[in-house]
């Protein structure tokens, strides 16, 4: 979540980013409105049990000279009276914190639902609008003109059928649509490009890890994913969420910790296997492998200082064009507008590359910077030399999927005849083979 003080010291802030986003502005004085009924609860509370307290030690005395006095065979009547008077002041009392504890519990909680509603504040020059209004920020390579060269150009599902890569069919009859089974060529392909994928994220020093595909739910919300939770398989049996990205679990590795930054960030990777259930794209990319229920990815992941997060991020996006570099692909790096970032992130670029059937660019890769958001949530610090903690940032970067990749491997680099030309980089993940050739 956001950072509340950030949000009372600067509410303007906030509202511009809530706008920009195209969300509800209000949303920000319902938070400065739960924070006030939580904090007048609090002070309620506090001073309800210091009167608890105070109530307590006058029985202590009155009791002594209590015992005292029947001791000396004395009449206690009057000091029986203000015992019990005491002890009822002392029970009304207690029922009185408890009921404002309670209180005070409910408006905490109240805040926080209030505050999980808000994305993450977006960075100075973030485009605002939805999924169309992003900034173009640079166009690598040149997509082929297949006409200049004699031939129409296959899609991806007609080359992985041609070539034995893709069995669409079958994928749908053992598990439905989106749905598929990479055979051959197909399989071997997978495994290249996250063999690739792992090798320079390992060149680039971040630690590989092998991470559960399973998490609780609060793995899940404290990385955002469940506040829009209609993407997200549930296993409710379990009370287990299946992960889309590999992100969620390497955020989670550090929750509830406070990590040592002193030697610069901490830089993780994974490959693992991914699960969305695509919810609202009914009727969108239904052929082929482009949008499907299940893939392979291998992601980087870092936990950073807040100063450190732009610099991380800039980083992210170096790597994420080098892989691309790395598959001889056209393609184009965009500036995501604050309406299509997702909840967490702060900026985020995508790198799309170019599908020459579709006659556009297509989102390969994508790297967000969600600076304190899901820190905060999931309880992450680092300890300053100066003294005490403070919350680290979070960012994350794909450095390859496996289905889209296909794709756009297929598309760029078929021949006439039905072959596809590997890339050089490739080529040693799948024994210096350099061209795929019709069964």
């Amino acid at each position: 979540m956001i950072d509340l003080k950030f949000l009372r010291d600067q509410p303007d802030a906030v509202r511009a980013s809530q706008r920009a986003r195209g969300e509800d502005e209000s949303l920000v004085d319902a938070v400065i409105a739960a924070d006030e009924r939580r904090r007048q609860s609090i002070g309620a509370f506090e001073s309800a049990r210091a009167e608890q307290k105070a109530a307590s030690k006058e029985l202590g005395p009155v009791m002594g000279r209590l015992k005292k006095a029947e001791k000396a065979g004395e009449d206690v009547t009057d000091l029986q009276a203000e015992a019990a008077a005491l002890r009822d002041k002392g029970a009304a009392m207690s029922a009185r914190v408890k009921e404002l504890e309670a209180a005070s519990e409910a408006a905490k909680g109240e805040l926080e639902t209030s505050l999980r509603a808000i994305g993450n504040v977006i960075q100075a020059g973030v485009p605002a609008g939805g999924e169309d209004d992003f900034d173009l920020l640079e166009e690598v390579g040149t997509p082929r003109d297949f006409a200049a060269e004699g031939f129409e150009p296959k899609d991806h599902l007609e080359l992985g059928e041609l070539l034995g890569a893709i069995d669409m069919e079958r994928g749908a009859k053992v598990s439905g649509s989106r749905f598929y089974y990479l055979t051959g060529i197909g399989a071997r392909l997978e495994w290249a490009l996250m063999g690739l994928a792992q090798q320079i994220a390992t060149e680039e020093g971040f630690t590989p890890l092998v991470v559960p595909n399973l998490v609780r739910a609060e793995t899940m919300a404290g990385t955002g994913y469940l506040d829009a939770h209609d993407d997200v398989y549930n296993l409710p049996n379990d009370d287990l969420y299946l992960t889309g990205t590999s992100e969620v679990a390497l955020a989670g590795f550090h929750a509830d910790e406070i990590i040592d930054l002193s030697d610069g960030p901490l830089r993780y990777t994974s490959t693992s296997t991914c699960y969305r259930r695509e919810a609202g794209s009914y009727g969108k990319d239904t052929r082929g492998i482009f949008r499907v229920h299940q893939f392979q990815k291998t992601e980087m992941f870092v936990f950073c200082r807040p100063e450190d997060a732009v610099a991380e991020h800039d980083n992210l996006l170096r790597i994420e064009r080098r892989v691309l570099d790395a598959l001889e692909l056209p393609y184009r790096v965009i500036d995501v507008a604050a309406g299509d970032l997702g909840g967490p992130a702060s900026r985020k670029y995508d790198c799309e590359a170019w599908v020459p059937t579709q006659g556009k660019y297509r989102e390969l890769t994508s790297t967000s910077n969600c600076t304190t958001f899901q820190a905060r949530r999931l309880n992450i610090r680092e300890r300053r030399a100066e003294g005490g903690t403070q919350m680290v940032a979070t960012l994350n970067g794909t450095a390859l999927t496996s289905t889209r990749p296909i794709v756009a491997l297929l598309e760029n680099h078929q021949q006439a005849d039905g072959s596809v030309r590997v890339p050089a980089a490739l080529r040693p993940f799948l024994g210096g083979l350099e061209v795929i050739a019709p069964r």
